[in-house]
């Protein structure tokens, strides 16, 4: 079918029918749609042949990377035995029964339950009602508000658009929604001021306990962050800034939740991003990684405190998908679970990969472009300055990130811009000849867009 249709006017049968998310619409139709046809290990190709490295792993997610034909082969079997069936009504299926153990297996002693659902977003809106649901059984109704972070990511439904801090998306549709408010993000290299990185991480920490009292303790149902903010630009907090995090959270009686959406399944090197920084927090969404992107899934993991409530005191949650658990979606997470443990893929990340692509990105950092090179595992960003010694950002931050982004596409490099820091998350096969053509690709783009900004 590919192959059929590339020779045809593709770009306006899509101009013409297609809504594309975050985008301008009429700026996209303008310059035309790329067309992706296939994807093999870490690379893909567009219809005109040419061949990119995917830096990014589609959207922080094929894990496994591409054309893993396990997983296809599972998905169909899965498709000619059971296509579908919910778990409404007392009824679910082997590989979604057998993918909510597999999961929690991984995810710590604390986390025995996990509640599916389609998407990281859904995943989001799953929680923050489960949060207050638990409360209420519990005979603390008034605990509803939950805390976010200033540009923190949680997805675009209207709770999950609602959690995460980017002003761009509160102004359309009136968000956020009534309970939830914002406080600082732990991003030293933009905010931190004259402050020490351990000493800025304890500062905005500490913002959560003045806005719980602020709110008053009574009424705070959680926290929720990513353990490394992603769509605001890979902003690693300090060592300081998660264990005062769960301080706080314990001595308040606060819900922890870790939006584990894209540091899951072995990106930073555990297979959770909350196992990484050491906390425990009781509950987390998850998607992306745990089918690697082939097919769509998320879900929650629920700690057992919030776990034993929900099935003991709460009677009917009336809460849930039609592809809740989804069988074939759950068969191919199944696989992509089975491949990361089979190639010990997560431990690969962590002495292995990770540490080699942390050494080939981090010399970037010398680049006069970037500010700094940072990583944890395979997630990393290089922060663009137009000042090295005073952290000097520039006045159209959106354009420079657009300009590198635009020059490594040309040389068949995919990475993120976002505002002026640009983002690499590839799959987690990625070979070190790979991340050395990774780190090769990005200096030309930031060569290119040097001399630019010098002429």
């Amino acid at each position: 079918m590919s192959d059929t249709y590339a020779r045809s006017n593709l770009a306006a049968i899509d101009a013409a029918h297609h809504l594309h998310p975050f985008s301008d619409m009429r700026k996209l139709n303008a310059d035309g749609t790329r067309l992706i046809q296939r994807g093999e290990g870490v690379y893909i190709w567009d219809s005109q042949g040419k061949r990119y490295l995917d830096g990014f792993a589609g959207l922080w997610c094929v894990n496994v990377g591409y054309g893993r034909k396990e997983i296809t082969d599972a998905v169909a079997r899965q498709m000619n035995e059971l296509p579908y069936y919910n778990t409404f009504f007392g009824t679910t299926t082997t590989p979604t029964t057998l993918l909510a153990e597999k999961v929690t297996s991984h995810a710590g002693p604390h986390f025995n339950h996990v509640f599916f659902t389609g998407s990281g977003s859904e995943a989001n809106d799953t929680w923050f009602r489960i949060a207050r649901v638990y409360w209420s059984a519990v005979g603390k109704p008034s605990k509803k508000a939950v805390i976010a972070r200033k540009n923190g990511y949680h997805g675009s439904t209207v709770a999950g658009a609602s959690l995460g801090g980017m002003k761009y998306m509160h102004e359309q549709g009136d968000l956020p929604i009534p309970g939830i408010v914002h406080i600082g993000q732990p991003y030293w290299y933009g905010e931190g001021g004259e402050l020490s990185p351990a000493d800025f991480g304890l500062k905005v920490a500490r913002e959560l306990e003045v806005k719980i009292d602020e709110l008053g303790e009574e009424n705070v149902a959680a926290f929720v962050a990513e353990p490394i903010q992603g769509a605001a630009g890979v902003i690693i907090p300090p060592a300081t800034y998660w264990p005062e995090i769960a301080r706080i959270c314990k001595s308040r009686n606060i819900l922890l939740v870790c939006d584990e959406v894209i540091c899951g399944f072995g990106r930073l090197g555990e297979w959770f991003g909350h196992q990484y920084f050491g906390v425990e927090p009781d509950l987390a969404p998850i998607a992306k990684g745990l089918s690697s992107g082939y097919l769509p899934i998320g879900g929650v993991l629920v700690g057992d405190r919030i776990a034993e409530v929900l099935i003991n005191e709460v009677g009917d949650f009336n809460h849930g998908f039609t592809y809740s658990g989804h069988p074939v979606c759950a068969a191919a997470a199944l696989e992509n679970l089975r491949i990361i443990e089979d190639e010990k893929l997560v431990e690969r990340v962590r002495s292995d990969i990770g540490p080699y692509f942390g050494k080939v990105w981090g010399a970037l950092g010398e680049h006069d472009l970037v500010g700094e090179a940072v990583n944890v595992g395979l997630m990393g960003a290089l922060q663009l300055t137009a000042d090295k010694a005073s952290r000097t950002r520039f006045e159209k931050p959106d354009a420079i990130g657009a300009l590198v982004r635009n020059h490594a596409l040309a040389n068949g490099l995919v990475l993120r811009a976002t505002g002026d820091r640009m983002l690499a998350s590839p799959p987690l096969v990625i070979t070190h000849e790979e991340v050395d053509e990774i780190a090769r690709i990005a200096k030309i783009a930031l060569d290119a867009a040097w001399r630019e900004l010098r002429s």
